[in-house]
Formats: C-alpha cells, structure tokens, sequence
C-alpha cells in the first residue's frame, strides 16, 4: 500500500494550533480494516452551512461566509487551509498545502469532507490528491480517495459500507483498489532479518472487496469476505538502495502472482463506537484460504485470532489492550508479498500488524504475534470550525514478532518498542494521529487517520 500519511496531518496541524480535529477516512497510507461493524456516527442532522457536495460550490447560498469573514476568527473561514509537513519511515520528507471542506451538523459532527491537497516529496516529486468522504447517515459511510506524484506513485481508492450498526439482519462492505508504490522496503523473511539487507521495490497491486455479514445480534456476527489481488513487482525509487531482486534473486514471489483470498470470520464485540471506542472489547477469529484451483498463484491456509480491550479509569482516560496471533502452516511455499508482515502503524487483518518503530511491513513470515498497548489521554478540548475538537496524549508500547514453524516460541527474540502519540479528535468518529516509536533501529513517525487499534 501506498503508505505516505501526509494526506490528513492537515486536520492534526490545526489542532497543533488550535485544537482543533482530526479526520477520519481511509487514505493511502491505510487500508480499511474489513468486517468493523458495529457502529457508526449518530445520524446526520441537516445542516445550514458548510460543505455537503460539489453542488454546494456553485449554490449561492455557499458563499454566505464572505459577509462574515474575519482573517483573525478561524470559525468563519469556508476550509481550513493548513501547510503539510510529514516524515514517513519508508518514503521520506514531503510538504504540501491542504483545504478541508469540512460540514457539520447541529449536533457539530461531522458529515462530509472534501480536502484535495497539492505536495511535493524529496524522492517522488510533486503531486496531489483528491478526497471526498460522506457519512450520510448512522448506518452507512463511503469515501473516493485519489492520488498521482511525478516519479511512479499513483492509487485509486473506493469504499463502500453499509449495516455498520448491525440493526439489520445483513451488513456489507464493497471496495475497489489500485495503486503503484514505489516505497516499499525488504529486508529478508525472518524474525532476525538484517538492517543492512534493507532494498527497495514498486508493488502495482489491484484488488477488490466484498465482505458480506450475517448479525445474529447487534454483539455478533460471522461474516464471509472475498479478496481477489493481482500483484507484480517492478523497480522502486531510491536509486541508494539496491533492488529487491538484486540482493534477493532467488526469494520466491518476486514475479508478483495472483490471489483469490477466501476468509470467513467470527467476531463479539462489544465496544460503544468502532471510531472512538472507551469502553467495552472486540474479539474475532478467523480462518481463510487461498487455492491454484481457484486462479490463486499459490496455495495456503491461514488462521489467527485478535483481542482488543477498552477500559475507562475516567473521563480523560482511557486504557487501550491489543494482541494479535495469526498462522500459515505454508513452510516455504508462499511469496513473500502474502506473508504475515509487522512493522508501521496500522494493524489491518492478514495484511500488517502495528509495530511503530520500525517502517510497515520490517519483519515478514508464515506466522506473527504482537501485544500493543496505549493509556489515551485527553488533556485539551474545544469547538472550533463548527466541530467539538480533543487534543489527546497517548503513550504507548508494542512487542512482537514473527516465525517461520508453527513451533516457534512468540515470546522469544521479541522487538519492544516505546513511544507517545498525538491524536486529534472530533467525535463522535474522526481521529487524526502523529505516533512517534523508539525501538531497535531507531525512532520511527508515523502519521495518519484512525486509531492504531
């Protein structure tokens, strides 16, 4: 995945200054997790100003604001126009400029963002992206989220989701992916994997989602999700590292391939937001497969469990548990790219799991355990741009691992790593984040949208 995180800091910026928000919606640094469904923003008033639509740009009543602006009064501003300053472990510096249409509600959630941007990084060069993400009531949310730079990198990115409360008898997620990213880092397969055999490749990856829930109850559900990817593998963008296939020219999957993931899921949860969770866990297990018989490059099982736990010493405070175990009996047989990966911020099913001192996807093998935990914060509030805005503080710690046999011992040569992190709230489901780690290779920043877990 294209993993640049610069794309929401802007709502993280304003907050910095003003405490402001954060945003919620997918980016390209991070992908959706499927089968999140429980709930979602309470149900969207009409309002009576702000941002709906690209119909509101040529309405006449959208240009009100210009009787009431004041350059000193950020209230009365159309977007919020914040600078971008970002530092990935993987793609390096970039800088840009940000405006967030952002409308609310009389309950001052928000409902829609639009917040295109202009950039430049050190490696890729300029570019851009356009986002327009709409929660058009309690049960439904989608977003469209594009992005191009000079050198290689570009992704398309379409969600929909629908039965997120799970009052219905039926819940449903569909999505369609594309992207070209030439800032992904190798080191070897292997839980002891070397620093110095670090290389550099572009993945051109295209896949589509749709994951289909049965609730028995608004707690539990058991879903069923098809993944179909196709994946090749070409040169990356740093010419100061060493291609993938010229310190590794025999790992098996450096030709890409094809996959047809098949994963069915139980989970009970019983969190009170999905978004902004303070009380309450989420528990799932999950078992999938992908076979030569039903056009997959490979053949493999995988299996795993998650736990998160939320408890809430007060209102400020809330104490974060998560631990993640996940299996494939493969031995040798599969390609790297389709392992078990740990390293970065987000911890998405079979893709990642967090680990924030090291870059996204630092260690790769058959099987993966990680333990995260946080103490969230709160330590500023206030209303701002028509939304109620939280500054929160979060320190934190991560340990993990991966293995190559079913036998290993996952608390064995484990990699610790400390941190804190920022986030920028707007409840009742927008998050912004700037995590920073300290762990065995250095410090690692990390930037973005959602909680980590």
């Amino acid at each position: 995945m294209i993993r640049r995180t610069v794309a929401f800091l802007a709502l993280l910026a304003v907050l910095s200054c003003y405490a402001a928000v954060g945003t919620r919606a997918a980016t390209n640094n991070s992908s959706p997790d499927p089968n999140e469904h429980l709930q979602a923003p309470s149900q969207a008033a009409t309002s009576q100003s702000g941002f709906s639509g690209f119909a509101d740009l040529l309405h006449p009543d959208q240009w009100q604001w210009l009787k009431k602006f004041s350059l000193i009064d950020p209230n009365s501003w159309p977007f919020i126009p914040v600078p971008e300053v970002a530092t990935d472990p993987n793609s390096g510096t970039t800088v840009g400029l940000l405006a967030a249409f952002l409308r609310t509600n009389k309950k001052q959630e928000i409902t829609s963002i639009f917040a295109p941007d202009v950039e430049t990084n050190t490696t890729l060069g300029p570019g851009g992206t356009f986002r327009y993400l709409a929660y058009p009531s309690e049960d439904t949310q989608w977003y469209i989220v594009g992005g191009i730079q000079q050198k290689i990198a570009r992704f398309v990115d379409l969600d929909y989701q629908t039965g997120l409360t799970r009052q219905d008898r039926w819940s449903f997620e569909g999505r369609f992916y594309f992207e070209r990213d030439p800032t992904n880092r190798f080191f070897g397969v292997g839980n002891d994997s070397r620093l110095g055999n670090e290389t550099n490749y572009t993945d051109e990856a295209v896949f589509g989602l749709a994951t289909l829930g049965y609730n028995f109850s608004p707690n539990l559900q058991l879903s069923y999700t098809l993944r179909p990817r196709y994946y090749r593998i070409m040169h990356g963008a740093f010419n100061n590292l060493p291609s993938i296939s010229a310190l590794f020219p025999h790992q098996k999957g450096l030709n890409g391939g094809t996959e047809v993931l098949n994963v069915a899921m139980l989970s009970y949860d019983t969190r009170d937001s999905i978004e902004i969770p303070r009380a309450g866990g989420l528990a799932r297990v999950f078992a999938g497969f992908a076979d030569r018989a039903f056009m997959s490059s490979m053949s493999y099982t995988r299996f795993g469990a998650e736990v998160r736990r939320y408890y809430s010493i007060d209102r400020r405070i809330t104490l974060v548990g998560h631990v993640f175990m996940e299996y494939e009996p493969a031995g040798n047989e599969l390609p790297w790219w389709t392992m078990a990966k740990l390293g970065g911020e987000p911890s998405l099913l079979w893709d990642q799991q967090t680990l924030r001192g090291y870059g996204a996807g630092r260690f790769v093998d058959n099987n993966l355990a990680v333990a995260n935990v946080e103490m969230r914060t709160r330590v500023y509030e206030m209303d701002i741009f028509g939304t109620h805005g939280i500054l929160e503080l979060a320190p934190f710690f991560d340990i993990g691992r991966v293995g190559h046999t079913m036998s290993y011992d996952p608390f064995e040569d484990t990699h610790p790593v400390g941190g804190m992190g920022f986030r920028g709230i707007a409840e009742p489901f927008v998050v912004g984040y700037v995590d920073i780690g300290f762990g065995g290779e250095g410090a690692a920043v990390f930037s973005g949208i959602n909680y980590p877990f």
